[in-house]
């Protein structure tokens, strides 16, 4: 792709420019790997992937804003277009038609007013009447202190929504006394109430607690502060990108952000202690009151959209296709030393699908279904026995850039281990009883970005254990075996999921991309994203593995895997010069 040139005349329009390069990145261009065979990378990058959402360059964090409008798909994202650090914040501006292939386009938002000097950070986008889309965000001024700013389209015609322009009412939002204006930030997607107001949270802490802050407005601009936050908690400290939306009861799709009908639970998200934590809660428009089934850190209770490198997500409601989908920052385990010299390897998670469980006690993640257009290489087999101990070699397919689905039962569950009353935190429990610690039945599962003799191996298996007539699976992401290189951060992580062995199968689906390995356990029950850096499982040389280190035997009920196809990212500036990353 390297060597692709498009031939754009002067007097050609953007528009058009740009809809060839979505033509080419679908129909015409083949990507630098075929189906067979993956090129290696440069081998001063051996871990930018191949169908993750990447920027150019340098550093990117928070996704912002994401949106559908007009048939194109838009995500902007925290940026520095300087360096490969965070610093000199902007709102960068990438879009898509199937949120796969990417077209990045000039920068939306930079710090360069008195009311977003100190950078342009975190917010929202929120369709007004008549479909009109308006930002909503974070600026940091002077002093450490944050207010909240509007801007708007410059262009509404212009599907790609290339240029941006401030509000001339900025700062919109500012801290009332006794407000801690330096921890004031994160606006959300507005929703409307039935009496026609806006509303939006604001992330905020008091007195080292977090709480969501509730403003309203008719116009947008002029905006009046709740007497109470929305919601806040004595047992976290400050809230950062708050997120707040309804989901449907009965799971098929989602629904608008304004969605406020009987049939419906409300989501609110907050992110602190490095994850993205979330409740579940009927909210009653009329008052804006919030009534959580369980809070935050409650009892042990610890909903989490991910349990291992997942910050600073954000939601939007899909128009097109009834869905609310799920973006989040992927960060660097490596040191700052390292990330300078690779000049910046920060991506967006996958894309995922988001609704509530049938149970109605907590939220179902999947990748969207867009990313079958990567497939290409399969591999499948059905009712294979691993015997305890074994290892089988999964080939066939390009193992540091695939998508790998399997599923796993067994007929000894009555044998399993006891669970130990106080074996209460399920990353502990994985630490102590890694993937090399054999049970009766487990560990058990698949090693990723493995080099051929094992030295190098990610991963990521499953526990079952009896508690009180009743079985507990655990699952668990291993990373202490990721790499021979000692700088990179090689935590291990877990969760317990709410399955069945006995009615259902265990399953694990696997988006694995050089060194990025997004788990999602019980159908997207748990889910648990890898960031690793192996020495030796790179490329043409990682390899893909089913294991059983169990006492007992178990099935692989089923397995399929394949090869993915490299996502297709072209640069598109005002230089009217496609080119491909």
């Amino acid at each position: 792709m390297t060597d692709l040139k498009l031939k754009v005349t002067m007097d050609l329009s953007v528009v058009l420019v740009v809809g060839s390069c979505f033509g080419l990145l679908g129909n015409g261009v083949q990507s630098d790997r075929d189906d067979e065979k993956l090129q290696s990378l440069p081998q001063d990058q051996p871990y930018r992937t191949g169908y993750h959402f990447q920027p150019p360059k340098n550093w990117m964090n928070d996704p912002n804003g994401p949106m559908y409008y007009k048939g194109v798909y838009h995500l902007f994202y925290q940026y520095n277009p300087y360096a490969a650090v965070w610093g000199n914040i902007t709102w960068a501006h990438s879009i898509s038609y199937d949120l796969v292939n990417w077209i990045h386009l000039d920068i939306a938002l930079s710090p360069d007013d008195p009311f977003d000097i100190n950078g342009c950070w975190s917010g929202s986008t929120t369709f007004l009447s008549g479909g009109k889309p308006i930002i909503l965000y974070t600026g940091g001024v002077t002093m450490n202190r944050q207010v909240q700013n509007l801007a708007e389209p410059k262009n509404l015609s212009d599907p790609m929504l290339r240029e941006w322009v401030k509000s001339s009412h900025n700062p919109v939002i500012t801290h009332v006394d006794g407000m801690d204006s330096e921890n004031f930030r994160d606006p959300t997607t507005a929703w409307q109430g039935p009496d026609g107001l806006r509303r939006v949270l604001v992330g905020n802490e008091m007195n080292s607690h977090g709480r969501a802050l509730l403003y309203r407005s008719r116009d947008f601009v002029t905006w009046t502060q709740s007497k109470e936050p929305v919601h806040s908690s004595t047992r976290t400290g400050m809230w950062e990108c708050p997120d707040f939306y309804p989901v449907s009861i009965d799971g098929k799709n989602g629904v608008d952000t304004s969605s406020l009908d009987k049939f419906r639970k409300h989501v609110l998200k907050a992110s602190f202690n490095s994850s993205d934590h979330y409740v579940l809660g009927n909210y009653t428009a009329v008052t804006d009151n919030f009534s959580v089934d369980t809070d935050f850190l409650d009892n042990g209770s610890d909903l989490r959209y991910d349990y291992d490198n997942f910050y600073a997500s954000k939601t939007f409601f899909d128009s097109a296709k009834k869905r609310r989908i799920l973006w989040a920052w992927i960060q660097e385990s490596d040191s700052t030393t390292d990330d300078v010299k690779k000049t910046g390897l920060v991506y967006s998670h996958f894309p995922r699908s988001i609704l509530l469980s049938k149970t109605g006690k907590q939220l179902i993640q999947w990748p969207v279904e867009e990313i079958e257009k990567q497939h290409t290489v399969n591999v499948r087999f059905k009712n294979k026995e691993l015997k305890g101990g074994s290892v089988l070699e999964i080939s066939g397919i390009t193992a540091s850039q695939s998508d790998v689905e399997v599923s796993f039962n067994s007929s000894n569950l009555k044998e399993a281990d006891l669970l130990d009353p106080s074996w209460v935190d399920p990353q502990l429990l994985c630490s102590q009883k890694t993937a090399s610690v054999g049970g009766n039945i487990g560990p058990f599962g698949i090693l990723v970005l493995a080099s051929k003799d094992l030295t190098e191996q990610t991963s990521i298996f499953f526990r079952v254990f009896r508690s009180n007539e009743k079985y507990v699976v655990l699952m668990c992401s291993d990373q202490s075996r990721s790499s021979l290189e000692e700088g990179p951060k090689k935590t291990i992580y877990g969760a317990f999921i709410d399955i069945d062995p006995l009615n259902e199968m265990i399953s694990l689906r696997s988006l694995i991309d050089h060194s990025i390995v997004e788990n999602f356990g019980g159908e997207g029950r748990a889910c648990i994203t890898a960031r690793v850096y192996p020495k030796l499982a790179i490329d043409n040389q990682a390899y893909l593995y089913a294991f059983n280190n169990s006492t007992f035997d178990v099935n692989i009920s089923t397995l399929n895997a394949w090869s993915m196809k490299k996502a297709q990212i072209v640069s598109f500036t005002k230089r009217r010069k496609p080119h491909l990353n």
